[in-house]
């Protein structure tokens, strides 16, 4: 018995892994739908596409599993866009069902019509068409299977007549989802140790590519005596558990962290596409490794580059390395974290006649949560608390867009982290701002019964875009956000919810808020001034801030200049 098109796509997803597909239905996609819901694929309706791409791709980077998305002809689709460059960037593996109109009608200009094959190449690692039936199956498998394989996004785009058609010579083609090991040659291997047992003063700085990798690199530091900083999306993977450890550089790093990678001769970068080059030593010889050869160098300049998974590669290094006798270049930087990191703590502190900092709000969410809690922040200031102030102990997992930058994720990317880890503590970390783009997805979780707890930084106002403002010396221009109540408004669609404005009710709050069996959102009115400091001072954004104080002052906002140096000084 032959089989349509629609039902061949389902049983593929079946097959290479999904277990669940994010979307809206619609006129093209009905049959597709039809067929998934008889399959073991759960659909799960959002209210708007892009939330649904937030989430799959949340979900794909959690497991390393494959998530699917779906959506009608034209503006359906296209709605993914933004949360398909996320995930691509993420390297998140995921597929899109992209349905479109009839074949015959494509090249018309028929209505809905997109060119879904321009629009979706630079964000995808696969993009192409069902042209006839008998190809179905064989393009989804190479869909699922380079989705996996180059970890991004495979866009599948499916016309509603092909998606109806019967398939006639149906071939067995299935995804395999091969995962070798691969490591550098003996050659290169020998190269690495070379230059970095040449190294007086060796740093290592870590990215995402290491995962699973802490005892090899904390092995490695040991023998060179070298200091690690990691990079943000690192954070959860590398700080716990590690005598080794300078945090982070970067305008959201340490003193330890920045200065560990300017002051050294030879750095060993590992598994990090860190993209601001003003962070890296322009003196010291560099050897990188990484997975993706096109990585290699394209930040900056290296002495040496291999490809290689970190893990392996670090244990075939380890007995080609000399022991470095001389530790003080690793235990000044381990000893100027800790004093950094005391600084930062002794800051976590109720605000001026009890307001409440968003720095101090994160660090009584961070003593409250559960130990394997999964932390999804939104672009701005609450990722960059989370950051600094969640504290990885090698379960918990931070979640943000720190690749590409978008607003509006952390709500929707925690609906895809709960429905992947039900039995975990789930929190969204939301800006008033990202909170309010997406906000239909409230309902989502009302709709689908998932119980995330919510908390809104909400400071009514773009708060890091008004912090670049100010550095440039501007006044704060079209940052201010007019902002409902957003704990009445979560009772009033079913949540529980809850503002708290005073510092003194905050931790009771925080514990009520956690403890709640259901979905729940805690509003609370952050200190709308709280600066984020970076490690480094530089001349610029200092006489911004200067210019921005003498303009507030001129036009009669001396009250905000003295507020904001009293919050931050």
């Amino acid at each position: 018995m032959s089989k349509k098109v629609a039902e061949i796509l389902v049983e593929v997803l079946e097959q290479a892994g999904v277990k669940r597909c994010y979307g809206i239905v619609g006129d093209t996609l009905n049959l597709f739908a039809e067929h998934l819901e008889r399959s073991s694929i759960d659909w799960v309706h959002v209210r708007h596409e892009e939330a649904g791409a937030f989430a799959a791709g949340a979900e794909a980077l959690l497991t390393n599993n494959l998530t699917a998305c779906a959506g009608s002809c034209g503006p359906g689709s296209l709605h993914f866009i933004n949360g398909l460059y996320e995930a691509n960037r993420n390297r998140s593996p995921m597929v899109l069902i992209a349905s479109q109109v009839m074949m015959n009608d494509l090249g018309f200009e028929f209505i809905q019509e997109v060119d879904f094959k321009t629009v979706f190449k630079e964000c995808s690692v696969f993009c192409d068409m069902i042209l006839t039936p008998d190809q179905a199956r064989k393009k989804a498998v190479m869909a699922c299977q380079t989705a996996l394989a180059k970890q991004g996004v495979a866009v599948l785009i499916v016309p509603v007549d092909i998606s109806h058609a019967e398939v006639h010579e149906d071939f067995p083609y299935r995804v395999h989802h091969s995962k070798p090991t691969i490591t550098p040659n003996s050659e290169e291997i020998d190269e690495i140790a070379k230059i970095l047992n040449a190294g007086k003063k060796i740093t290592i700085y870590a990215g995402s590519g290491c995962e699973n990798a802490l005892e090899e690199i904390r092995a490695v530091a040991d023998v060179l005596k070298a200091p690690v900083a990691h990079t943000s999306r690192a954070k959860s993977f590398l700080e716990h558990d590690n005598p080794f450890n300078v945090g982070m550089t970067g305008i959201l790093g340490s003193k330890a962290g920045y200065n560990a990678i300017l002051d050294c001769d030879t750095l060993l970068l590992l598994g990090a596409d860190f993209a601001w080059r003003q962070f890296y030593p322009d003196k010291a010889k560099i050897v990188q490794i990484d997975i993706d050869p096109t990585h290699l160098g394209r930040r900056h300049h290296i002495t040496f580059g291999a490809v290689g998974d970190i893990k392996p590669t670090l244990r075939a290094l380890l007995p080609c390395l000399e022991e470095n006798d001389d530790a003080s270049f690793q235990e000044e930087y381990v000893g100027r974290f800790k004093e950094a990191m005391a600084s930062w703590k002794s800051h976590l502190v109720p605000g001026h006649n009890d307001t409440i900092p968003g720095s101090y709000l994160t660090s009584v969410i961070n003593r409250y949560a559960d130990d394997d809690a999964l932390i999804a922040g939104d672009d701005g200031t609450p990722i960059v608390w989370a950051i600094r102030h969640i504290t990885a102990n090698g379960k918990r997992r931070i979640f943000g867009s720190l690749l590409h930058g978008t607003m509006a994720t952390a709500l929707s990317s925690a609906l895809g982290l709960k429905k992947a880890a039900p039995e975990r503590q789930v929190i969204a970390m939301c800006g008033d701002g990202g909170l309010s783009m997406l906000f239909g997805e409230l309902l989502t979780v009302i709709q689908e019964d998932i119980p995330l707890k919510i908390v809104v930084f909400d400071n009514n106002k773009l708060g890091f875009v008004e912090i670049e403002q100010k550095a440039e010396g501007m006044l704060d221009t079209f940052t201010r956000l007019k902002n409902p109540d957003f704990g009445k408004v979560a009772e009033a669609i079913g949540l529980w919810g809850k503002t708290v404005r005073k510092a003194s009710e905050i931790e009771a709050a925080v514990q009520e808020w956690l403890a709640q069996p259901g979905p729940a959102l805690l509003n609370v009115p952050v200190n709308p001034l709280e600066l984020v400091k970076p490690p480094f001072v530089e001349l610029k954004p200092v006489l911004g801030m200067a210019l921005y104080s003498a303009r507030a002052i001129l036009h009669g906002r001396g009250a905000d200049v003295l507020e904001l140096a009293r919050e931050n000084f």
